[in-house]
């Protein structure tokens, strides 16, 4: 079985995808992001899957808590019971005083049914860890198949993402910053569907390229109207964001 056509991933876009959520609005990678993502109008959401001491996926940016939460240190070191202690809105403003760290499992409970969701398998630590396994546990038991897009840096996780669920689409991250010969072995040693490059790597080329292989492409991470509008035109399939509200009003203008 190869990944599903039947994916809402596949709809006509360009889809407005708010990365990390509405991560201008509220705090990143938060329910409150995501839920006012989807208030905004954004078609999906981005955020970073991680796993906890004790093997429950969070949902957090950075290898460490120190940035966005009241904790400090490797989340991979705290077990789910301390993590759940953690305030990870008091930093943006105290409006989201109190705002907790979500596991994975909430946010598909929350906005599973209101949005499509790009997971990152963000396990650049631990390349081998289980993190792709319980995701995709979560992804079948919450019953959210067709809304989900798997996507990394790490061609092992999106390989063994591909192994246990096929039928679910896969995305091969790539950045600007890394060396062409990185970026031309990952493609030839991963399976995907999609194609993510960061926005100093949309070209016409590159749109043409993938199309032409039946993959799509959504381009990270664009903020700027008149940039969103040229890859628009450009033919990008999604637009990652942290403006899903500006971008949604750019599509909306042609």
């Amino acid at each position: 079985m190869t990944a599903s056509t039947g994916s809402g991933w596949y709809r006509p876009g360009p889809l407005v995808i708010a990365h990390r959520g509405a991560c201008r609005q509220a705090p990143e990678n938060t329910l409150a992001a995501f839920r006012c993502a989807a208030d905004l109008g954004a078609d999906a959401i981005e955020l970073d899957a991680k796993l906890s001491a004790d093997g429950v996926v969070f949902v957090h940016h950075d290898l460490t808590l120190d940035r966005t939460t009241s904790g400090s240190g490797r989340l991979s070191r705290l077990t789910s019971a301390e993590l759940a202690k953690l305030d990870a809105g008091s930093r943006f403003g105290a409006a989201f005083a109190g705002e907790p760290i979500p596991t994975l499992a909430e946010v598909f409970e929350t906005v599973g049914r209101r949005l499509l969701i790009n997971v990152e398998l963000t396990n650049y630590e631990h390349v081998r860890d289980r993190l792709p396994d319980v995701v995709v546990a979560l992804v079948h038991e919450k019953g959210v198949g067709s809304q989900v897009l798997f996507s990394s840096f790490n061609p092992l996780a999106l390989r063994r993402a591909r192994n246990l669920s096929p039928e679910i689409p896969c995305a091969l991250l790539v950045e600007a910053s890394g060396s062409g010969f990185r970026r031309g072995l990952f493609r030839a040693v991963t399976h995907f569907e999609f194609y993510h490059p960061q926005d100093g790597l949309a070209t016409a080329g590159v749109f043409d390229r993938e199309h032409r292989r039946g993959r799509r492409v959504n381009v990270w991470t664009v903020n700027d109207p008149a940039r969103l509008k040229a890859l628009a035109r450009l033919g990008a399939d999604g637009l990652i964001t942290d403006v899903p509200d500006i971008a949604r009003q750019v599509l909306a203008r042609g």
